[in-house]
């Protein structure tokens, strides 16, 4: 690594090899190889003639496939250089590995053939690997949501305490919003479709310049070469690019998934602070350079910090979209050289860290039953009153006292900094008719958490189990973060 330029820290520390793979160069120009060897296969089967002999043969389709991999960078580097075109500098560099077949390279097509059908592989590709993560963290989460289904923890509305829930429960949230995402990924992948070879307004004028008209022919070609390049089929009708809303597309999923681990990590900060549950921190690391009783969270800080870039970096693609003109204009080139592989980095960091941290996080079941039992008996207040009712108690004359009982007991906690007596409150005022020891029956924090433990039965149940079995070739992933 050079230390004297900038060097992208999404390809240094966040993102996997797998994904930095898809988006490199290697990647790119060995598909532009495949490409152009199934427009001439496309041609050559098509019967692309010209005064009855055959314009490409098989032998020049052979050596094209003898130097689809071994690219020689060199020459097309060179070549660049003079010409200031990509896609015709390849095309030579190529040509010079087949001297044969060199004539024939590119026929028909335009630069968008090569590289709009590449970033739609390219992005496919990518799509199922971030599928891949994303089925992992929910498999994990799964595993975390049925582990603590029934440990009754606090549950908070508006960051002040509520009706307890379960952490498993708790945990469903999170996996449900992630289902959501899996759902939408699976939408957008399943409709990826190539561009073709429709020219260079989209319009297959040389291409009806090449088969002499012949209308049927044409109509043969996007479909077969969709076919060789392992899609289902290219888009009806384009200018010279495809639409780039299906930029947009893909980059909303990956808005959601980050939205989705923002929601996640941001819960665990607070619970981390609050000392119930806590991220993996491992033997020797160090949180804080001053204090060094310090456990950060800074996993979970650092899904949120990738996540909100992920998030914003959803309007670049909207925004190109939008203000592309006509046919095409090329103010969407170096945009997109940023937006979607860094979107794609940046989320593939993101699943790597939500692995990591779902997959270690530790519970502190003693903090989170102290925490819960000081709340439990303002959450209590309505049985209690029921119970005394049936006892013979007037409903509203109790209502009232429980009231004045719950004020008098938060100003115990609160001012003067003592343990909730509000139990102790009741068993002294005669109105109920209870003592200390019927009252303290009632705190089983598991009559007050509803059907949290059944709920995360049923959903892990009907909704995740199913998904993970349909995808479980897709499971077994690890994740290893580099800083």
């Amino acid at each position: 690594m050079s230390n004297d330029r900038y060097v992208s820290p999404l390809s240094e520390r966040y993102a996997s090899k797998e994904m930095q793979y898809i988006f490199s160069p290697d990647m790119k120009f060995r598909t532009w190889r495949r490409l152009w060897i199934a427009l001439a296969e496309t041609e050559y089967e098509l019967g692309l003639s010209q005064d009855g002999k055959p314009v490409i043969t098989k032998e020049q389709i052979e050596e094209l496939k003898a130097h689809a991999e071994d690219i020689n960078y060199d020459v097309a580097k060179a070549r660049e250089k003079e010409v200031r075109h990509d896609v015709m500098s390849h095309v030579y560099a190529y040509g010079k590995q087949c001297p044969n077949a060199a004539g024939i390279i590119h026929l028909g097509a335009t630069s968008c053939y090569v590289g709009d059908n590449t970033d739609i592989i390219v992005m496919t590709e990518a799509l199922k690997l971030v599928k891949k993560k994303l089925v992992n963290v929910m498999d994990e989460l799964a595993r975390f949501a049925d582990q603590y289904k029934a440990l009754p923890t606090l549950a908070f509305t508006h960051f002040q305490p509520a009706q307890p829930t379960t952490v498993g429960k708790r945990a469903t949230l999170w996996l449900q919003e992630f289902s959501l995402d899996l759902e939408e990924l699976d939408f957008v992948l399943s409709n990826m479709k190539l561009l073709g070879s429709k020219g260079t307004t989209g319009t297959q004028a040389s291409f009806l310049e090449l088969f002499n008209g012949d209308q049927e022919t044409i109509d043969k070609i996007d479909p077969m070469i969709a076919e060789k390049m392992g899609f289902s089929e290219c888009y009806p009708v384009s200018g010279q690019t495809y639409s780039r809303k299906i930029d947009t597309r893909v980059a909303n999923v990956l808005a959601g998934i980050a939205a989705s681990a923002h929601k996640m990590s941001n819960d665990i900060r607070l619970l981390q602070h609050l000392k119930e549950v806590e991220e993996p921190f491992e033997k020797s690391q160090i949180g804080s350079s001053a204090m060094a009783y310090k456990r950060n969270p800074m996993r979970s800080e650092r899904i949120a910090s990738l996540s909100r870039y992920v998030m914003i970096d959803a309007l670049n693609p909207a925004i190109t979209s939008a203000t592309q003109w006509f046919e095409r204009t090329l103010d969407d080139s170096a945009n997109k050289r940023l937006s979607i592989p860094e979107g794609f980095l940046a989320t593939d960091g993101i699943l790597d860290l939500c692995l990591n941290v779902v997959d270690g996080l530790v519970v502190y079941e003693k903090v989170i039953t102290k925490r819960l039992m000081s709340e439990l008996p303002f959450m209590a207040t309505e049985n209690i009153m029921m119970d005394a009712v049936k006892a013979g108690g007037n409903r509203q004359e109790l209502h009232e006292r429980i009231r004045e009982l719950s004020m008098e007991a938060g100003r115990n906690v609160k001012e003067l900094g003592k343990e909730n007596n509000l139990l102790e409150l009741i068993a002294e005022d005669e109105a109920f008719n209870m003592s200390l020891e019927d009252l303290q029956k009632t705190m089983d924090p598991s009559k007050y958490v509803g059907r949290s433990k059944e709920q995360v039965e049923k959903f892990l149940e009907t909704v995740i189990y199913p998904i993970l079995e349909e995808n479980k070739e897709l499971l077994g992933v690890k994740a290893e973060i580099n800083v």
